[in-house]
């Protein structure tokens, strides 16, 4: 396995069950983690607050995992920023043990290899899964005019625009006010 933060060497677990270590850590995220509109950036810090606990078939990993993430509003694309905090449980199985044997490789099981256990892809995917897909900046957001664009919650309050269907333009054009046949 590749030497990231991600990655914790679990020999110094008893392989008793009911044994158990905790371990809090801070890292630097190599890449992006989390949704297309909100995530902890690159380079950003990761800190993990984590009990590991020895279990029949493995390791068992519960704690936190928390960032800081940067993003912007789906709707008026102003930037945000939120703290996050993700709750993880997962069990590591050790090497031949009866989950490992039982369980097919289609299954979602984490495994225990060479005596380490990598934490980068259920971090990954706890925060995929706790961010929302269409974060915003306030719950009432009204976004962005969708004819020229302006923030709507900076615009005037009677902001509209007179649209013609193309269908019609060209007798719109004919029939103006004040116009030779107007009955106004």
């Amino acid at each position: 396995m590749t030497d990231s933060g991600f990655v914790i060497d679990v020999r110094s677990v008893p392989r008793r069950a009911g044994s158990m270590i905790e371990k809090a850590w801070t890292i630097q995220t190599p890449e992006r983690l989390g949704a297309e509109m909100l995530g902890i950036p690159a380079g950003g810090d990761v800190s993990f607050d984590l009990r590991l606990e020895s279990v029949n078939e493995g390791v068992l990993v519960t704690g936190t995992v928390g960032g800081h993430a940067v993003g912007q509003c789906s709707r008026c694309l102003d930037p945000i920023e939120d703290d996050i905090t993700v709750f993880l449980t997962e069990l590591f199985a050790y090497p031949n043990s009866a989950t490992d044997k039982t369980a097919s490789e289609e299954e979602d099981l984490e495994r225990i290899i060479d005596e380490e256990i990598d934490l980068e892809q259920v971090v990954i995917d706890a925060i995929a899964t706790d961010l929302p897909l269409s974060p915003l900046c306030t719950e009432d957001c009204p976004g962005l005019c969708q004819t020229c664009g302006i923030k709507l919650a900076d615009a005037e309050p009677d902001h509209h625009h007179d649209l013609i269907d193309p269908r019609w333009a060209k007798l719109a054009d004919k029939i103006k006010p004040g116009a030779e046949g107007d009955s106004k």
